[in-house]
Order: C-alpha cells, then sequence, then structure tokens
C-alpha cells in the first residue's frame, strides 16, 4: 500500500487526540509485549524459534501432498486420475472462506490462535498416523491407487495445514514485538520451504531404492532407507508431542511482576460483517475485472506448469532426481524477489507482469519440446549430465519469469489496497490469484488423456485385439497450449485503474 502522509503547518485538534490515543496504545502494548527498548531479535529468539518450527510443521503435509503425484506416475495411473489429486493443493486458495470463523470464534480462557491451532496440529498428526497404516494398501490395491481416498485424506491434509496457516499468522503478530514482527514473514518463507523440502526432496531421495543403492548404501536393496508409511508414522508423533508440549507450556496470556499482561484485543470484526465486506469489495467494477483477469491469466501456462513433471517422469526420469534439482533453486528463489522488488515498486509495477508474460509462454513451448526430446536421450545406464544440466536451466528461467509476475502483481495488490480494509483486500486479491493457478492446472491435467493419440504396432503376425497379443503401444501427448497473449495488454491497463 503506498503511503499517503499530509502536512501541515499547525496540527488540528483531532489530530492531538489522535497522537494521545496512539501514545496509549503504544503504552499498553509495551505492557503486554515487554519493554520496547530492547534491541533486536535476541530477547525473542524463543518465540521466533516457534514460529519457525510452526511453520515447518505446516510445509510437512504440504511436501508429502506434492511428492504423491509422482509416486502415481509412476504406478501408471491415467491423467485423470492426478487431476482428480490436483484439488488437494485447493484449500490454501480457498482459506478465505474459513479464515473469518477462525478469527472470530475461540476460547479466551486457552487462547485465541491456541483454540485453532492445538487441535488442528492434533487432527494433523491422527491424520497421519492413519495414513501411515492405511497408505500401502491405498497406493497399490486391486486395479490401481485408491485415488478417491487418497484424495479425501491428503486434502483434508491440506486443509488442516491452511487452517494451522491462518492461526499461526495471526498468532505472530502478537507473539513478536513491535520492532521484530517483521521477522514473521521471514519465519513463514524459511519454515514452509524448509517443510516442504523434508516432505517433498528429501522424501522421495530417501524412498528411492536407485538413489540410495548409488549414494548412500554400500550394499544394494530394492527399497530405500525410509518408506511412506514410516516418513508418515515417523511426522505424525513429532505433531502430537509438539502440539502437547505447545499446549501446555506455551500461553498466549503471560505474567508480569505482579500483575496480569494481557495482549490487547486485536481488532476483529463479527464473522457476517467480515463476509459482507469481502461481497461489497468483489462487487466493485474495477476488482470484478481484475478478479476476472487474475483468474484466467494462467491458463497460458498451466499445462507446461502442471503436466511437465509427470511426463518427464513417464519418459523415465527418476523421480528423486527431478525432485533434487529444486535444490539449486533455493537461492534463486530467495535472491529474485529482492531483486525484482526495485522494478515493482514505481507507479506501474504490473509493467514487468507483462513483460515477463510472454517469456513463460515461451518457457512453456522449451518445456513442451523437452518432453518431446527426452525420450531420445535416454541411454541404458539412463540420462546424461547434459540433460540434467538442460533441465535445471529451463527451471531456473521459469523460476525467473514466476517470480517476476509473482513479485508484480504482490506489489500491484499492496499499491491498490484500500489502507482501511488493507488485511481484508490484499487476502482476497492472493486468494484469487492463488485459485487463478490451481483451476487452469487441474483442467490441464484433465485433458492431457482426451488429446493424447495411441498408435498401437504390433509385430508381424499380431493385432492389438488384446494386452496379450499387443507387442507395444506408442503414444504421442498432444501438449495443451492456451493463447493468452491478449491478456498482457488488459493487465498494461490496469496499471493505472486506481
Amino acid at each position: 500500500m503506498s503511503a499517503r502522509d499530509a502536512s501541515a503547518s499547525e496540527p488540528e485538534a483531532g489530530e492531538e487526540e489522535e497522537e494521545g490515543l496512539i501514545r496509549g496504545s503504544e503504552e499498553e502494548e509495551e505492557d503486554w509485549r515487554g519493554p520496547a527498548v530492547r534491541p533486536g531479535v535476541h530477547g525473542q529468539l524463543g518465540n521466533v524459534s516457534l514460529l519457525l518450527f510452526l511453520y515447518v510443521l505446516q510445509g510437512i503435509p504440504l511436501g508429502l501432498a506434492g511428492s504423491i503425484p509422482l509416486i502415481l506416475q509412476g504406478k501408471s495411473v491415467s491423467y485423470k486420475d492426478q487431476a482428480f489429486f490436483s484439488f488437494v493443493f485447493w484449500p490454501f486458495s480457498l482459506k478465505l472462506l474459513w479464515a473469518p470463523l477462525v478469527d472470530a470464534l475461540y476460547c479466551s480462557r486457552f487462547g485465541r490462535r491456541k483454540s485453532w491451532l492445538v487441535p488442528t496440529q492434533y487432527l494433523l498428526g491422527l491424520f497421519m498416523l492413519y495414513l501411515s497404516i492405511t497408505v500401502d494398501s491405498l497406493l497399490q490395491s486391486e486395479g490401481g491407487p485408491n485415488i478417491l481416498i487418497l484424495t479425501a485424506v491428503f486434502f483434508m491434509l491440506a486443509f488442516l495445514a491452511a487452517t494451522q496457516d491462518i492461526a499461526v499468522d495471526g498468532w505472530a503478530l502478537t507473539m513478536l514485538s513491535r520492532e521484530n514482527v517483521g521477522y514473521a514473514s521471514t519465519c513463514n518463507s524459511v519454515g514452509q520451504t524448509a517443510g516442504y523440502f523434508l516432505g517433498n526432496v528429501l522424501f522421495l531421495a530417501l524412498e528411492s531404492p536407485g538413489f540410495c543403492n548409488k549414494y548412500l548404501r554400500a550394499t544394494p536393496r530394492d527399497k530405500g532407507i525410509v518408506t511412506l508409511s514410516d516418513f508418515l508414522f515417523f511426522w505424525g508423533v513429532v505433531f502430537l508431542l509438539s502440539t502437547t508440549l505447545v499446549a501446555i507450556f506455551k500461553r498466549e496470556n503471560v505474567r508480569g511482576k505482579g500483575k496480569r499482561r494481557v495482549p490487547p484485543p486485536e481488532e476483529t470484526q463479527g464473522v457476517l460483517e467480515t463476509y459482507r465486506l469481502l461481497f461489497s469489495i468483489i462487487k466493485m467494477p474495477t476488482v470484478f475485472t481484475f478478479c476476472s483477469l487474475l483468474l484466467t491469466a494462467k491458463i497460458g501456462f498451466s499445462a507446461a506448469d502442471a503436466v511437465t513433471g509427470l511426463k518427464l517422469v513417464e519418459a523415465g526420469v527418476p523421480k528423486e532426481q527431478l525432485a533434487l534439482l529444486a535444490v539449486p533453486m533455493v537461492p534463486l528463489q530467495i535472491l529474485l524477489p529482492i531483486v525484482i522488488s526495485k522494478y515493482t515498486a514505481g507507479p506501474r509495477p504490473l509493467d514487468v507482469f507483462y513483460k515477463a508474460f510472454p517469456v513463460r509462454l515461451l518457457i512453456g513451448l522449451g518445456f513442451a519440446l523437452l518432453v518431446w526430446w527426452t525420450p531420445s536421450v535416454k541411454q541404458d545406464g539412463g540420462f546424461p549430465v547434459y540433460y540434467f544440466i538442460i533441465v535445471l536451466l529451463s527451471y531456473a528461467a521459469h523460476q525467473v519469469a514466476l517470480y517476476s509476475m509473482y513479485v508484480a502483481c504482490m506489489a500491484f495488490h499492496a499499491k491498490v489496497s484500500d489502507p482501511l480494509i488493507g488485511g481484508t483486500y490484499m487476502t482476497l486479491l492472493n486468494t484469487v490469484t492463488n485459485l487463478g493457478g490451481n483451476w487452469p492446472s487441474t483442467l490441464a491435467l484433465w485433458m492431457v488423456d482426451p488429446l493424447t493419440s495411441k498408435a498401437c504396432e504390433g509385430t508381424s503376425g499380431q493385432s492389438c485385439g488384446s494386452a496379450e497379443e499387443a507387442g507395444k503401444v506408442k503414444s504421442s501427448p498432444s501438449l495443451i497450449v492456451y493463447s493468452a497473449a491478449s491478456l498482457k495488454s488488459n493487465y498494461n491497463n490496469y496499471n493505472y485503474i486506481y
């Protein structure tokens, strides 16, 4: 949001009263948060560490959910099944629907944020323990993996993780002191990234027999060091134990010297008032049009983003190798927002967005060529080193374009949000942005099978009338490429809409 400063030669009477209120609120804040004179974050390392740990826990189920499509692809499930499972990733895009409930309903004696955090994390732990017992049978049932049950259970994991995110985000604002509250976003990004890395990259590497036999074992075995059920059981226990410790030892209301110091009441609205406010924002003509653009802007790269990795696994690229390619991207993902923000700080932040838009479309075409080229590169011992270098460079270029669009979009949201209702405004626009990435990806996965042409080639004297008679089935996927270049000019116009 842009700062709007009004300078006057003499303060008005109302301004003096306002300054008195501000001073009073700061004294109240100092009363419950402790003196604001303590420099740095050293006095609150415990709170920062707790926030970081809670965000790491939040990333674990997200990382596990992200690894399941690669596991399913190795079991030759259809892309319609992959599309159905992709609904697992929707809760974080829809959490605005129940966030007002998390803010408004709580037990004051137990704590406003703990009222949701503790039961949510207990349920996450119990769901993981349940999955640790049943996941093998769900993945290896007769007729293939049980996609319906897998989707339902992992959807609940994602829903609970999104609810935990709402509670932790709110708690961070009161857990940290005034000068340290900026560390909350750092804990969020670092913690979620670390948790996703543990649940996705590390798990896929340790679960892979090929990776473990090549790098971690002296004697080859037919299984990885850990299984999915072992991993789920371990983190289920961690969730239950850590949540118990937080429930017992971490209090939202702390006692000071000789008196009870409680956090000041956070500004909240009633549930119905919040929903009315959201509806009134959406009804604004410019916001409605902009939200329509956000919902459709990512159609052009949905196939490349959602299908490329699965097609590479289908072509024989080891899933753990693809996962490990994300490791060198971490420094790039940290530096890109810092660099790009220098170009989005001006009056036209969406300039960066629409300049990156055609580049990302071209990168999508490059991914299609990569998928087409991959089978011809495969050798008896796997894939050559230069192939993975090309994949890594392609992924790096994709990340540059993706973050350019993301940072520009967030800067524009901050610029146009009404300061009086900035939190609700920003949350609405960010939710629509996330949703605009989810539904095209689900649709793209759903359309892969209908748009894939298959040709059956039998050897001499054989036909393809049955599986026993078939010699070889050769399929050539028709990659989905959407044209969305017209959106570029629309976004250009929106730089001055407000």
